[in-house]
């Protein structure tokens, strides 16, 4: 028995990477009698009489994992964002975060096609950007696409990490990946291809060795799940909302109409972005009025 990492799935077969080598292996039948599936990502224990043919024995503890892709395991995740075509959205922009704080994975914030935008468009980014930094994020914003040092900073940023590549169709993404690593020395259309963008009926996936780290790009994370979280717990996901809820009056706090809450007055003294706040309020709404979904019985 060895471990190792599962690196690609496809048609029940999965390809799990363990000292340097790569091993074809099915799960053992009990894992669908239980209802288990093994997913790209995992850290597992194998036994393998040949590289073509071995068994997925059991699975380690997961950190996280996502339904759509379904790959777990992610540390970070990048959120390819054009500044214009197709047109910029900061609600698109804070439901991408929303969906990675929700599965434990670390947001970073990338900007693409700033070429075709004005100085002083460019310059109403410089300040979005500088809100998102204050929040904690991780941005990337550069003057010309794909310059030299946004790339060496996103290509810090992969190494030694597993990491997906999410954002809405034409955001640049396979562009983005074509630059981070000409070694992949395939044209942009076919790193779509290569990294499973293709038909969302495609039943292949996998993780690719980029730039010192292994990323997963996301047929399905440009048409998000609908969020099943409680409305109350919305504000957990918002962290410079979280920085401040201690300092609201009333515990449990959702702040929206409650008195003495501490974000309402930061964002009233301008230390908030009113956008996040606008599209926090716009989602609460969204989420409390969402009526629940009930599995029908076969």
């Amino acid at each position: 028995m060895a471990e190792g990492q599962i690196r690609q799935s496809l048609s029940g077969f999965y390809d799990v990477f363990s000292a340097g080598k790569m091993y074809r292996t099915r799960a053992r039948g009990n894992f669908r009698k239980r209802r288990i599936t093994p997913l790209v990502g995992d850290r597992v224990v194998f036994e393998s009489s040949s590289p073509k043919e071995g068994y997925v024995l059991e699975i380690l503890p997961r950190t996280n994992s996502l339904r759509r892709p379904p790959v777990s395991n992610i540390d970070q995740g990048v959120v390819v964002t054009a500044v214009a075509e197709p047109e910029f959205s900061t609600n698109l922009l804070d439901r991408q975060l929303i969906a990675l704080e929700v599965s434990d994975i670390t947001p970073v914030i990338y900007f693409t096609k700033t070429d075709l935008i004005d100085d002083a468009r460019y310059q109403e980014f410089e300040t979005l950007a500088e809100g998102y930094r204050n929040i904690g994020y991780a941005v990337c914003l550069t003057r010309e696409p794909f310059a030299e040092e946004g790339l060496n900073q996103l290509k810090t940023t992969l190494a030694d990490k597993e990491t997906v590549i999410m954002g809405q169709t034409g955001a640049g993404k396979s562009t983005l990946l074509n630059h981070i690593s000409p070694d992949l020395t395939l044209a942009t259309g076919e790193i779509s291809k290569a990294l499973n963008r293709g038909r969302h009926t495609t039943r292949k996936v996998s993780l690719m060795p980029i730039a010192g780290g292994l990323v997963a790009d996301t047929p399905g994370f440009s048409s998000y799940d609908t969020l099943t979280i409680d409305y109350r717990d919305l504000c957990h996901f918002f962290p410079e909302f979280v920085a401040l809820a201690d300092d609201c009056r009333f515990r449990g706090c959702v702040h929206i109409n409650e008195p003495g809450c501490a974000v309402k007055e930061s964002l009233a003294d301008g230390k908030l972005l009113q956008s996040r706040y606008d599209n926090y309020v716009q989602l609460l709404t969204l989420l409390k009025n969402q009526k629940p979904v009930y599995n029908k019985k076969k």
